[in-house]
Protein backbone atom coordinates (compact mmCIF):
# COMPACT_ATOMS: atom_id res chain seq x y z
CA UNK A 1 0.00 0.00 0.00
CA UNK A 2 1.73 3.16 -1.19
CA UNK A 3 0.93 6.61 0.10
CA UNK A 4 -0.80 8.25 -2.87
CA UNK A 5 -0.92 11.72 -1.32
CA UNK A 6 1.93 14.00 -2.52
CA UNK A 7 4.54 14.68 0.17
CA UNK A 8 4.23 18.44 -0.36
CA UNK A 9 0.55 18.48 0.56
CA UNK A 10 1.17 16.21 3.55
CA UNK A 11 3.92 18.53 4.79
CA UNK A 12 1.68 21.55 4.27
CA UNK A 13 -1.21 19.90 6.07
CA UNK A 14 0.91 18.99 9.08
CA UNK A 15 2.45 22.46 9.13
CA UNK A 16 -0.95 24.09 9.08
CA UNK A 17 -2.21 21.80 11.84
CA UNK A 18 0.79 22.64 14.02
CA UNK A 19 0.19 26.39 13.96
CA UNK A 20 -0.87 27.97 17.29
CA UNK A 21 -4.63 28.20 17.62
CA UNK A 22 -5.33 25.95 14.63
CA UNK A 23 -7.42 23.09 15.97
CA UNK A 24 -9.49 20.55 14.08
CA UNK A 25 -12.43 22.90 13.49
CA UNK A 26 -10.26 25.79 12.30
CA UNK A 27 -8.24 23.49 10.07
CA UNK A 28 -11.38 22.18 8.42
CA UNK A 29 -12.59 25.73 7.82
CA UNK A 30 -9.27 26.69 6.23
CA UNK A 31 -9.24 23.61 3.99
CA UNK A 32 -12.82 24.25 2.91
CA UNK A 33 -11.88 27.79 1.92
CA UNK A 34 -8.58 27.14 0.15
CA UNK A 35 -9.22 23.55 -1.06
CA UNK A 36 -5.76 22.38 0.03
CA UNK A 37 -3.23 23.01 2.78
CA UNK A 38 -0.59 23.94 0.22
CA UNK A 39 -2.84 26.61 -1.27
CA UNK A 40 -3.61 27.94 2.20
CA UNK A 41 0.08 28.33 3.06
CA UNK A 42 0.76 29.99 -0.29
CA UNK A 43 -2.01 32.46 0.47
CA UNK A 44 -0.50 33.02 3.92
CA UNK A 45 2.87 33.80 2.29
CA UNK A 46 1.16 36.40 0.09
CA UNK A 47 -0.20 38.13 3.18
CA UNK A 48 -3.69 36.65 3.39
CA UNK A 49 -5.15 36.27 6.89
CA UNK A 50 -5.39 32.50 6.83
CA UNK A 51 -5.14 32.35 10.62
CA UNK A 52 -3.95 34.49 13.53
CA UNK A 53 -0.32 33.36 13.31
CA UNK A 54 3.01 35.05 12.66
CA UNK A 55 5.68 34.23 10.10
CA UNK A 56 7.81 32.93 12.98
CA UNK A 57 5.00 30.57 13.96
CA UNK A 58 4.93 29.26 10.40
CA UNK A 59 8.68 28.58 10.37
CA UNK A 60 8.50 26.67 13.65
CA UNK A 61 5.46 24.69 12.51
CA UNK A 62 7.16 23.71 9.27
CA UNK A 63 10.32 22.62 11.09
CA UNK A 64 8.20 20.49 13.40
CA UNK A 65 6.34 18.93 10.46
CA UNK A 66 9.59 18.14 8.63
CA UNK A 67 11.03 16.49 11.75
CA UNK A 68 7.83 14.50 12.27
CA UNK A 69 7.82 13.25 8.68
CA UNK A 70 11.50 12.27 8.95
CA UNK A 71 10.78 10.31 12.11
CA UNK A 72 7.86 8.52 10.47
CA UNK A 73 9.94 7.58 7.43
CA UNK A 74 12.71 6.20 9.65
CA UNK A 75 10.31 4.13 11.76
CA UNK A 76 7.98 2.66 9.10
CA UNK A 77 5.11 4.92 10.16
CA UNK A 78 2.75 5.97 7.38
CA UNK A 79 1.02 9.35 7.44
CA UNK A 80 -2.46 8.95 6.00
CA UNK A 81 -4.28 12.11 4.98
CA UNK A 82 -7.94 12.24 4.03
CA UNK A 83 -6.92 12.35 0.38
CA UNK A 84 -5.04 9.07 0.76
CA UNK A 85 -6.76 5.99 -0.66
CA UNK A 86 -5.77 4.04 2.46
CA UNK A 87 -7.28 6.52 4.91
CA UNK A 88 -10.23 4.77 6.65
CA UNK A 89 -13.13 5.50 4.29
CA UNK A 90 -15.77 5.01 6.98
CA UNK A 91 -14.03 7.49 9.27
CA UNK A 92 -13.71 10.02 6.45
CA UNK A 93 -17.50 10.48 6.47
CA UNK A 94 -17.48 11.75 10.08
CA UNK A 95 -17.49 15.50 10.66
CA UNK A 96 -14.79 15.31 13.33
CA UNK A 97 -12.46 12.89 11.54
CA UNK A 98 -8.74 13.70 11.99
CA UNK A 99 -7.17 15.37 8.92
CA UNK A 100 -4.31 12.89 9.08
CA UNK A 101 -3.43 9.70 10.94
CA UNK A 102 -0.21 7.93 11.87
CA UNK A 103 -0.30 4.24 11.05
CA UNK A 104 2.10 1.36 11.43
CA UNK A 105 1.07 -2.11 10.39
CA UNK A 106 -0.08 -4.39 7.61
CA UNK A 107 -3.86 -4.50 7.95
CA UNK A 108 -6.23 -2.99 5.42
CA UNK A 109 -8.04 -0.21 7.26
CA UNK A 110 -10.79 -0.47 4.66
CA UNK A 111 -11.48 -4.17 5.13
CA UNK A 112 -14.80 -5.52 3.90
CA UNK A 113 -16.09 -5.80 7.47
CA UNK A 114 -14.89 -3.71 10.42
CA UNK A 115 -16.11 -4.64 13.91
CA UNK A 116 -15.19 -2.54 16.94
CA UNK A 117 -15.09 -4.59 20.14
CA UNK A 118 -15.06 -2.47 23.30
CA UNK A 119 -15.75 -2.74 26.99
CA UNK A 120 -14.59 -2.44 30.56
CA UNK A 121 -10.99 -2.57 31.72
CA UNK A 122 -12.16 -4.88 34.50
CA UNK A 123 -13.07 -7.84 32.31
CA UNK A 124 -14.55 -10.96 33.90
CA UNK A 125 -14.24 -14.59 32.83
CA UNK A 126 -17.62 -14.14 31.16
CA UNK A 127 -16.23 -11.28 29.08
CA UNK A 128 -13.11 -13.23 28.15
CA UNK A 129 -15.28 -16.12 27.01
CA UNK A 130 -17.42 -13.78 24.92
CA UNK A 131 -14.36 -12.23 23.25
CA UNK A 132 -12.96 -15.64 22.39
CA UNK A 133 -16.13 -16.99 20.83
CA UNK A 134 -16.99 -13.73 19.08
CA UNK A 135 -13.62 -13.51 17.32
CA UNK A 136 -13.51 -17.19 16.42
CA UNK A 137 -17.02 -17.11 15.00
CA UNK A 138 -16.29 -13.94 13.03
CA UNK A 139 -13.22 -15.67 11.59
CA UNK A 140 -15.36 -18.65 10.62
CA UNK A 141 -17.70 -16.24 8.83
CA UNK A 142 -15.01 -14.39 6.85
CA UNK A 143 -11.23 -13.83 6.94
CA UNK A 144 -11.89 -10.24 5.83
CA UNK A 145 -13.13 -9.02 9.22
CA UNK A 146 -11.02 -6.33 10.87
CA UNK A 147 -11.32 -6.28 14.66
CA UNK A 148 -10.87 -2.80 16.08
CA UNK A 149 -10.27 -1.74 19.69
CA UNK A 150 -8.09 0.49 21.86
CA UNK A 151 -5.39 -1.84 23.26
CA UNK A 152 -6.39 -0.86 26.81
CA UNK A 153 -6.64 -3.26 29.73
CA UNK A 154 -9.61 -5.60 29.86
CA UNK A 155 -11.93 -6.14 26.92
CA UNK A 156 -9.73 -4.19 24.48
CA UNK A 157 -6.60 -6.29 24.75
CA UNK A 158 -8.57 -9.54 24.99
CA UNK A 159 -10.36 -8.66 21.76
CA UNK A 160 -7.01 -8.04 20.06
CA UNK A 161 -5.49 -11.25 21.41
CA UNK A 162 -8.45 -13.41 20.47
CA UNK A 163 -8.49 -11.88 16.99
CA UNK A 164 -4.85 -12.87 16.62
CA UNK A 165 -5.64 -16.40 17.81
CA UNK A 166 -8.44 -16.57 15.25
CA UNK A 167 -6.04 -15.28 12.56
CA UNK A 168 -8.04 -12.10 12.02
CA UNK A 169 -6.40 -8.71 11.40
CA UNK A 170 -6.74 -6.40 14.38
CA UNK A 171 -5.88 -2.72 14.80
CA UNK A 172 -5.39 -0.82 18.04
CA UNK A 173 -6.32 2.87 18.09
CA UNK A 174 -4.04 4.66 20.54
CA UNK A 175 -4.39 7.81 22.64
CA UNK A 176 -0.72 8.79 22.28
CA UNK A 177 2.11 8.90 19.76
CA UNK A 178 3.61 5.81 18.14
CA UNK A 179 6.97 6.42 19.84
CA UNK A 180 5.60 4.86 23.03
CA UNK A 181 3.07 2.28 24.17
CA UNK A 182 0.51 2.50 26.92
CA UNK A 183 0.04 0.28 28.78
CA UNK A 184 3.56 -1.09 28.38
CA UNK A 185 2.34 -4.47 29.65
CA UNK A 186 0.72 -4.98 26.23
CA UNK A 187 3.93 -4.57 24.27
CA UNK A 188 4.14 -8.24 23.24
CA UNK A 189 0.57 -8.13 21.93
CA UNK A 190 1.27 -4.86 20.12
CA UNK A 191 4.31 -6.36 18.37
CA UNK A 192 2.21 -9.32 17.22
CA UNK A 193 -0.42 -6.89 15.95
CA UNK A 194 2.11 -5.10 13.75
CA UNK A 195 2.54 -8.29 11.73
CA UNK A 196 -1.14 -9.18 11.37
CA UNK A 197 -2.87 -5.88 12.09
CA UNK A 198 -1.54 -2.52 13.15
CA UNK A 199 -1.42 0.49 15.46
CA UNK A 200 -3.15 3.76 14.58
CA UNK A 201 -3.28 7.21 16.18
CA UNK A 202 -4.02 10.82 15.35
CA UNK A 203 -1.27 11.96 17.73
CA UNK A 204 2.35 12.68 16.75
CA UNK A 205 5.39 11.38 18.61
CA UNK A 206 6.08 12.74 22.10
CA UNK A 207 2.32 12.88 22.79
CA UNK A 208 1.62 11.22 26.13
CA UNK A 209 -1.62 9.45 27.09
CA UNK A 210 -4.01 11.73 28.99
CA UNK A 211 -7.63 11.24 30.01
CA UNK A 212 -9.08 13.57 27.40
CA UNK A 213 -7.14 11.85 24.64
CA UNK A 214 -8.72 8.50 25.41
CA UNK A 215 -12.14 10.04 24.87
CA UNK A 216 -10.92 11.60 21.61
CA UNK A 217 -9.53 8.22 20.57
CA UNK A 218 -12.95 6.64 21.00
CA UNK A 219 -14.41 8.67 18.14
CA UNK A 220 -11.91 7.07 15.77
CA UNK A 221 -12.86 3.59 16.98
CA UNK A 222 -16.54 4.36 16.46
CA UNK A 223 -16.05 6.16 13.17
CA UNK A 224 -13.91 3.47 11.56
CA UNK A 225 -16.31 0.65 12.37
CA UNK A 226 -19.32 -0.78 10.61
CA UNK A 227 -20.69 -1.87 13.98
CA UNK A 228 -19.70 -1.49 17.63
CA UNK A 229 -20.01 -4.42 20.04
CA UNK A 230 -19.96 -3.73 23.79
CA UNK A 231 -18.86 -6.93 25.53
CA UNK A 232 -18.94 -5.80 29.16
CA UNK A 233 -19.23 -2.37 30.76
CA UNK A 234 -19.93 -0.85 34.12
CA UNK A 235 -22.62 1.78 34.41
CA UNK A 236 -19.98 4.38 33.46
CA UNK A 237 -16.99 4.05 31.19
CA UNK A 238 -15.31 4.73 27.90
CA UNK A 239 -17.15 1.93 26.14
CA UNK A 240 -20.45 3.71 26.70
CA UNK A 241 -18.94 6.88 25.25
CA UNK A 242 -17.86 4.90 22.19
CA UNK A 243 -21.38 3.51 21.87
CA UNK A 244 -22.81 7.03 22.07
CA UNK A 245 -20.45 8.25 19.36
CA UNK A 246 -21.31 5.27 17.19
CA UNK A 247 -24.99 6.16 17.35
CA UNK A 248 -24.15 9.74 16.38
CA UNK A 249 -22.30 8.36 13.36
CA UNK A 250 -25.29 6.10 12.62
CA UNK A 251 -23.31 2.93 13.32
CA UNK A 252 -25.31 0.02 14.81
CA UNK A 253 -24.45 -0.75 18.44
CA UNK A 254 -24.77 -4.24 19.93
CA UNK A 255 -24.30 -5.43 23.50
CA UNK A 256 -24.08 -8.72 25.33
CA UNK A 257 -26.50 -8.96 28.28
CA UNK A 258 -25.54 -9.89 31.81
CA UNK A 259 -27.30 -10.71 35.04
CA UNK A 260 -28.88 -7.82 36.93
CA UNK A 261 -26.35 -8.39 39.71
CA UNK A 262 -23.29 -8.29 37.43
CA UNK A 263 -21.54 -4.96 37.99
CA UNK A 264 -19.53 -5.27 34.79
CA UNK A 265 -22.69 -5.85 32.76
CA UNK A 266 -24.62 -2.90 34.22
CA UNK A 267 -23.65 -0.64 31.32
CA UNK A 268 -24.61 -3.22 28.70
CA UNK A 269 -27.92 -3.88 30.43
CA UNK A 270 -28.63 -0.14 30.53
CA UNK A 271 -27.90 0.19 26.80
CA UNK A 272 -30.28 -2.67 26.09
CA UNK A 273 -32.96 -1.43 28.49
CA UNK A 274 -32.95 2.05 26.97
CA UNK A 275 -32.92 0.83 23.37
CA UNK A 276 -29.45 2.25 22.73
CA UNK A 277 -28.08 -1.13 21.66
CA UNK A 278 -29.39 -4.37 20.23
CA UNK A 279 -29.09 -7.56 22.24
CA UNK A 280 -26.82 -10.32 20.99
CA UNK A 281 -25.70 -13.54 22.61
CA UNK A 282 -23.32 -14.65 19.85
CA UNK A 283 -21.65 -13.68 16.60
CA UNK A 284 -24.51 -15.45 14.88
CA UNK A 285 -26.97 -12.95 16.35
CA UNK A 286 -24.70 -10.09 15.28
CA UNK A 287 -24.35 -11.29 11.70
CA UNK A 288 -28.05 -12.05 11.38
CA UNK A 289 -29.11 -8.55 12.41
CA UNK A 290 -26.26 -6.62 10.81
CA UNK A 291 -25.88 -8.47 7.50
CA UNK A 292 -28.92 -10.72 7.37
CA UNK A 293 -26.59 -13.73 7.38
CA UNK A 294 -27.94 -17.00 8.76
CA UNK A 295 -25.45 -19.62 9.84
CA UNK A 296 -25.51 -22.81 7.81
CA UNK A 297 -26.79 -25.94 9.53
CA UNK A 298 -23.82 -28.18 10.15
CA UNK A 299 -23.98 -31.77 9.01
CA UNK A 300 -24.03 -34.48 11.64
CA UNK A 301 -20.54 -35.50 12.72
CA UNK A 302 -19.14 -38.52 14.55
CA UNK A 303 -19.35 -36.46 17.73
CA UNK A 304 -23.12 -36.91 17.58
CA UNK A 305 -22.59 -40.47 18.81
CA UNK A 306 -21.53 -39.07 22.16
CA UNK A 307 -25.16 -38.11 22.77
CA UNK A 308 -26.69 -41.43 21.70
CA UNK A 309 -27.74 -42.35 25.26
CA UNK A 310 -29.70 -39.15 25.83
CA UNK A 311 -33.48 -39.02 25.89
CA UNK A 312 -35.34 -37.69 22.87
CA UNK A 313 -36.01 -34.33 24.53
CA UNK A 314 -32.40 -34.04 25.67
CA UNK A 315 -31.27 -34.72 22.12
CA UNK A 316 -33.57 -31.95 20.91
CA UNK A 317 -31.76 -29.47 23.14
CA UNK A 318 -28.36 -30.79 22.10
CA UNK A 319 -29.36 -30.46 18.45
CA UNK A 320 -30.28 -26.80 18.96
CA UNK A 321 -27.07 -26.04 20.86
CA UNK A 322 -25.03 -27.78 18.16
CA UNK A 323 -26.27 -25.21 15.65
CA UNK A 324 -25.57 -22.17 17.83
CA UNK A 325 -22.79 -20.73 19.93
CA UNK A 326 -25.14 -20.34 22.88
CA UNK A 327 -28.85 -20.08 23.62
CA UNK A 328 -31.08 -18.77 26.42
CA UNK A 329 -33.74 -20.89 28.08
CA UNK A 330 -36.46 -19.05 26.14
CA UNK A 331 -34.69 -19.63 22.83
CA UNK A 332 -34.17 -23.31 23.60
CA UNK A 333 -37.81 -23.77 24.55
CA UNK A 334 -38.96 -22.14 21.31
CA UNK A 335 -36.53 -23.87 18.97
CA UNK A 336 -36.87 -27.31 20.57
CA UNK A 337 -40.66 -26.89 20.87
CA UNK A 338 -40.68 -27.81 24.58
CA UNK A 339 -42.26 -26.26 27.67
CA UNK A 340 -40.06 -23.90 29.68
CA UNK A 341 -40.34 -26.04 32.81
CA UNK A 342 -39.26 -29.13 30.89
CA UNK A 343 -36.29 -27.30 29.35
CA UNK A 344 -35.20 -25.93 32.73
CA UNK A 345 -35.20 -29.43 34.23
CA UNK A 346 -33.37 -30.94 31.27
CA UNK A 347 -30.73 -28.20 31.32
CA UNK A 348 -30.05 -28.80 34.99
CA UNK A 349 -29.48 -32.51 34.34
CA UNK A 350 -27.35 -31.90 31.24
CA UNK A 351 -25.25 -29.39 33.14
CA UNK A 352 -24.67 -31.79 36.03
CA UNK A 353 -23.61 -34.51 33.57
CA UNK A 354 -21.17 -32.23 31.77
CA UNK A 355 -22.99 -31.90 28.45
CA UNK A 356 -23.97 -28.24 28.82
CA UNK A 357 -22.21 -25.22 30.32
CA UNK A 358 -24.18 -22.46 32.05
CA UNK A 359 -22.97 -18.96 31.13
CA UNK A 360 -23.38 -15.73 33.10
CA UNK A 361 -26.41 -13.90 31.82
CA UNK A 362 -28.63 -16.97 31.66
CA UNK A 363 -27.34 -18.52 28.43
CA UNK A 364 -26.23 -22.10 27.78
CA UNK A 365 -23.49 -23.56 25.62
CA UNK A 366 -22.71 -27.08 24.50
CA UNK A 367 -19.54 -28.47 26.08
CA UNK A 368 -17.22 -29.50 23.25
Amino acid sequence: MENTQPTTETLSLMTLGALPGVGLKTLRTILARYKSATAALEAFARGAEVCACSAEDLVEARQWAEAEMAYCEAHAVRILTMADADYPARLRTCDDAPPYLFYRGAANLNAKYVVAVVGTRHITEYGKDLCRHLCQDLADFSPDVLVLSGLAYGVDVHAHRQALVANLPTVGVLAHGLDRLYPSAHRTTAVEMLNKGGLLTEYPRLTVPEKGRFLQRNRIVAGMADVVVVVESGIRGGALATARLARQYERPVYAFPGRASDEMSAGCNALLRDGRAKLITSAEDLLADWLGVTAKVQEASPATDLFADLTRNEQKLIAVLTQHDCRTLDQLATEADLDHSVVASLLFDLNMRGFVKTLPGGAYRLMR
